[in-house]
């Protein structure tokens, strides 16, 4: 792993300078370790900093009027956390550990001297803002318009997708790290309704399921179930600001 997870994420869509790296570095200098299941920032509280997540999978939700949570995004290494808190008093979700974590905290200065000294690195957390509004909209309307299955299949290949950018030695067997109920606060269904799911996509031979790791059988019947568009292909970053 280089000095900085971000400049890490960065490097896969570009080219990155040296003086590029040293900024980004600078934004990880600090560790702070998150036990499963803490929060790190919790919703309509006051919060200075932001965080670059460096070890593990965090979540972002909100809690609904009734109690229930609606799991807004899962956050993997490399993610930069709490952008939208930025720009608000109070935040606007809660973040919180689904394993071991290490995040790197910052503060809003930081990002700020970033952006005013290095305008190519300020327009990709906009492209990565972009990407995850994109993403989140494309749940949206699933939420509204799909069927369980897809939406379970979806999240399914957005997760594995997620991790083979950590891990490019990642093929069709991944890691669920997520409980029933965890991938059903993501879906907007009850974790009976999850399971029954996974069965079905099961007995289609779409997956297999074997001591908590998936295998995708058949990616592009599932991508086809799931109406399934990855957000972080097809990108068309000719625009950006040449490197200094």
């Amino acid at each position: 792993m280089s000095g900085s997870c971000f400049a890490e994420k960065l490097s896969e869509l570009i080219d990155l300078t040296e003086v590029e790296h040293k900024t980004l570095e600078k934004l990880e200098e600090r560790q702070r370790h998150v036990r499963r299941g803490a929060v790190l920032q919790r919703e309509n509280e006051g919060g200075g900093e932001l965080y670059v997540l460096r070890k593990g999978l965090m979540m972002s939700y909100v809690l609904l009027h009734d109690g229930s949570r609606q799991i807004l995004r899962f956050l993997f290494p490399g993610d930069m956390l709490g952008i939208s808190s930025a720009v608000y008093q109070e935040a606007p979700e809660t973040l919180a550990a689904l394993s071991d974590c290490v995040v790197c905290p910052f503060d809003r200065g930081v990002l700020a001297d970033l952006m005013r000294e290095h305008p190519r690195l300020a327009a990709m957390v906009l492209v990565y803002s972009q990407i995850e509004r994109v993403a989140l909209t494309d749940r949206l309307a699933a939420l509204g318009r799909t069927s369980a299955k897809a939406r379970v299949a979806a999240l399914l290949l957005d997760l594995r997708n997620r991790l083979r950018a950590t891990d490019k030695s990642l093929a069709n067997v991944f890691s669920l790290g997520l409980t029933q109920e965890e991938v059903g606060d993501a879906t907007g269904l009850t974790a009976v309704h999850v399971n029954r799911m996974l069965r079905q996509l099961e007995e289609e031979q779409l997956i297999a399921r074997e001591g908590g790791r998936v295998t995708l059988l058949d990616e592009r019947a599932l991508a086809r179930a799931a109406n399934y568009v990855n957000r972080y292909e097809g990108l068309d970053l000719g625009w950006l600001p040449k490197a200094g």
